[in-house]
């Protein structure tokens, strides 16, 4: 627990330093790291005997996939379809030329590339995408799915020790429960509750959202989050693996740390798209 604190105080205060002073390109750089050490972690745990082959190649896409979102917003032109027809099409040229020999590359280690090279940055480069929002908007909107998720796991983390009692997804992750499950939902509250008034006032100036809206954001957001980590862990589960790296000590690795986000991004992104 004291090494999930620490890295806590160190890590809060350096995406609040990136993500809401530092130029938007800084937020580009950092979404571009996570996804090539997320889709690295992934290829480890879960592209078996081809990971090794592909694991360039999905690693190098994966931190490109951010850097394309940054692009189109200054160039409309769809660097993201073609960053994602080459890299199927180099793919799906490895599994052709290695094809009943000793670098043979399965389905599965494919479908995992995909998922490690496309899926999970295209997902995570939402936060780029909130980033990039005209003006000091785009600062307070960046911190939307941080809040909701770290606000959903932390409490639902303190609410699971404190009154879990009966296992929500036992086959999947053993140690949750629905009290805490009850207590994330409290947690996305939360978030939001302390979000809404610092961005609207220090950050925008103006009112960010009615505390109805940020209610129920924050109850919506709360179960996306929870249905994100469990998809990671039936991921750890089909695979037996506990966690998927160790860079953040107390936490595991940036899977292990975003995965809710890597859920809650994307679908704070669409709702503001439609609203």
């Amino acid at each position: 627990m004291f090494k999930r604190v620490m890295v806590a105080v160190v890590g809060v205060p350096f995406l609040l330093l990136v993500l809401g002073w530092a130029p938007a390109w800084a937020t580009v750089l950092l979404v571009c790291a996570m996804c090539a050490i997320g889709a690295h972690e992934l290829m480890h745990a879960a592209a078996g005997a081809g990971a090794k082959r592909l694991l360039p190649l999905t690693v190098t896409v994966a931190a490109l996939a951010p850097a394309c979102v940054y692009l189109e917003t200054l160039d409309p032109r769809p660097y993201g379809a073609a960053l994602a027809f080459v890299f199927l099409f180099a793919l799906f040229a490895l599994a052709i030329t290695g094809y009943g020999g000793e670098k043979a590359v399965p389905f599965a280690s494919l479908t995992a590339a995909v998922f490690a090279g496309l899926i999970f940055p295209e997902m995570l480069s939402c936060l780029v995408r909130l980033r990039l929002m005209p003006g000091p908007l785009g600062r307070a909107l960046v911190f939307l799915p941080l809040a909701i998720s770290f606000g959903s796991d932390t409490f639902a983390l303190f609410a699971g020790m404190l009154f879990g009692k009966h296992k929500l997804s036992p086959r999947v992750s053993p140690k949750k429960t629905v009290e805490g499950a009850i207590g994330g939902l409290v947690g996305g509250v939360v978030g939001m509750m302390v979000l809404n008034p610092i961005a609207s006032y220090w950050v925008i100036h103006d009112p960010l959202m009615t505390w109805g809206m940020a209610v129920g954001l924050g109850l919506a957001g709360s179960v996306v989050s929870q249905v994100g980590d469990l998809s990671f862990s039936v991921i750890k589960r089909e695979f037996g693996v506990k966690d998927y790296g160790r860079l953040l000590p107390g936490h595991g690795g940036i899977l292990d740390r975003f995965d809710s986000v890597s859920f809650v991004a994307p679908a704070v992104w669409l709702l503001l798209q439609l609203l």
